[in-house]
């Protein structure tokens, strides 16, 4: 990511001296229409009390019922997406207590992939629908705070569009990736949802593999449906509509649908541009889906490269063919897009971090490795990660229905944990073995953390942010300049020396004249002084 974003800066800085952007500075925006609607209406009303008023603005007060529906519209949203990733995942355990009691034993063996596809496959529905509802919620919540200038209008948009989807997309991630199988409890004290359900648990090989797996159904899903499929049949659709609707009106009048259509006629039928956002949007999802999981789906990068060979052709044939011109506009940078790369980059850090060390046995195993192993190998790695649990402990009603099931009686079970056996004094408690390997998680995330900021800011610090090329290029042509401007300097002196040489000549030729001629000639004198004075 940091490679990446240093590549930008430079590949920007290209553009920019291509374009001849390189001294551009940004003009203030006039203000939006919407704002001076309302600052003539706040006018008109402040009219009666004030007969000399000064030029109204919106302040903060102005904006206080916006800013608050703001808020709570946004936290509303966060909440909604919150509450659908329950619903989720309150699916996947009733499914999966139904499938566990299934008459097939087919059913009963494959409950875990079942359980998890269809769940993904679900979470993936969700996250388009949302998609697109929260973009139009982001921009109702921009219109009604009344920007004062385009920019601000499109940052907030771009601000609060981001915040939404970025929940939306990647809620469902991060519940597997750190939350599923944490709050199970233990045999004999389980944690009931509803009273009636067991929360849900890892595999015994841990949640690094459904994280892989979900992972790679919503970016692949997310990729293909809504950046690939919709984004050129949703404006075929509307085309289609608008032609529908054209035709319609002309039917009517047969001679002006005869007429030979001139090109901007044409292009009306075409879908309005509505502007980069959207695409920036769909790079920046990828970017976080490329970036914050990769450890547990090293393939992502991979997947995003060809995803983006695609959609490059499938852009070019929208913008050829489907949208009307759009209209260019300078700009020495993509703005607000550059700082929310440059936290997801950050924010990649921490989170992979926690993936390597809580979500996968890294961690476990090395400490078994290094502290726990007889003769320095894994042999005995499983058998050091269960616990000991004595079913006569369990819990009125929760023991298992028949326990000859296996054909002998069970005195002793086995769980993934790190408790104290039943025979100690402390039975089930949490063992020191627990607290060993959670000091050596969070020691890795410090340290990995620490090293990674250090490689990213000395990847920032060696690579130039300005090729050098484009810096020698820029410092020749500011050299020309300068000379440029020392010629026409000089040859200003020069025309002032010059000057001043024919007035001293003009002058000892009026001096040299005789005062008999200098008084028979009245004036002469002073109009040979009074010339360079007008120069």
């Amino acid at each position: 990511a940091a490679t990446f974003m240093e590549h930008w800066k430079r590949k920007q800085m290209r553009l920019n001296y291509r374009w001849d952007l390189t001294g551009f500075e940004e003009e203030e925006d006039h203000p939006r229409a919407e704002y001076e609607a309302k600052v003539l209406e706040k006018s008109l009303r402040k009219e009666h009390k004030h007969k000399e008023t000064d030029k109204e603005k919106l302040t903060w007060k102005d904006r206080f019922p916006a800013y608050l529906t703001n808020f709570v519209g946004i936290i509303f949203m966060v909440g909604l997406t919150f509450a659908i990733v329950f619903g989720v995942i309150i699916y996947r355990i009733s499914t999966a207590a139904a499938l566990a009691i299934s008459s097939t034993p087919s059913g009963r063996s494959s409950v875990r992939v079942t359980v998890t596809a269809t769940a993904v496959i679900i979470n993936l529905v969700v996250i388009i629908i949302l998609d697109e509802v929260y973009g139009c919620i982001a921009r109702w919540l921009t219109q009604i705070e009344v920007p004062k200038t385009d920019k601000n209008f499109e940052d907030r948009l771009i601000f609060k569009a981001f915040l939404l989807k970025f929940v939306n997309a990647y809620t469902p991630i991060f519940y597997v990736a750190f939350f599923k199988g944490r709050f199970v409890g233990r045999p004999g004290d389980y944690v009931y949802i509803f009273h009636s359900f067991r929360m849900e648990e890892c595999a015994p090989g841990g949640c690094l593999m459904e994280l892989c797996i979900q992972l790679s159904i919503i970016m692949l899903g997310k990729q293909l449906i809504q950046n690939n499929l919709f984004e050129i049949g949703i404006p075929k659709m509307k085309k289609f509509i608008r032609y529908m609707k054209l035709k319609r009106r002309r039917s009517l009048d047969h001679e002006e649908h005869m007429k030979k259509k001139q090109r901007y006629e044409v292009d009306y039928n075409l879908e309005p541009f509505a502007g980069l956002t959207p695409e920036y949007m769909e790079m920046i999802i990828q970017f976080g889906f490329v970036t914050l999981f990769v450890a547990s789906f090293p393939l992502a990068p991979l997947f995003a490269l060809l995803n983006n060979i695609i959609e490059i052709r499938l852009d070019a044939k929208k913008f050829v063919t489907e949208l009307r011109r759009p209209v260019a506009v300078r700009a020495k940078d993509i703005g607000i897009w550059y700082n929310i790369l440059r936290g997801i980059g950050k924010l990649a850090v921490i989170i992979n971090a926690f993936v390597i060390s809580f979500t996968s046995d890294f961690i476990p195993r090395l400490v078994y490795l290094y502290m726990y192993s007889e003769n320095g190998t894994m042999h005995g790695f499983v058998n050091h990660t269960l616990s000991s649990f004595n079913v006569s402990d369990f819990q009125a009603g929760t023991a298992p229905n028949d326990p000859m099931d296996l054909g002998y009686e069970v005195q002793i079970c086995r769980y993934k944990d790190y408790r104290e056996p039943p025979w100690s004094e402390n039975k089930y408690d949490i063992s020191k073995d627990f607290w060993a390997v959670l000091a050596a998680r969070l020691a890795f995330v410090i340290v990995f953390q620490n090293l990674v900021m250090f490689m990213s800011d000395f990847v920032d610090w060696i690579i130039p942010d300005i090729p050098k090329d484009i810096s020698q290029q820029i410092h020749k042509e500011k050299v020309l300049m300068v000379e440029v401007f020392m010629r026409e300097e000089q040859g200003k002196l020069h025309m002032l020396e010059t000057w001043k040489d024919k007035d001293n000549k003009k002058g000892e030729n009026c001096n040299n004249h005789s005062p008999r001629l200098s008084r028979s000639r009245s004036g002469s004198l002073s109009s040979c002084h009074s010339y360079p004075l007008d120069v």
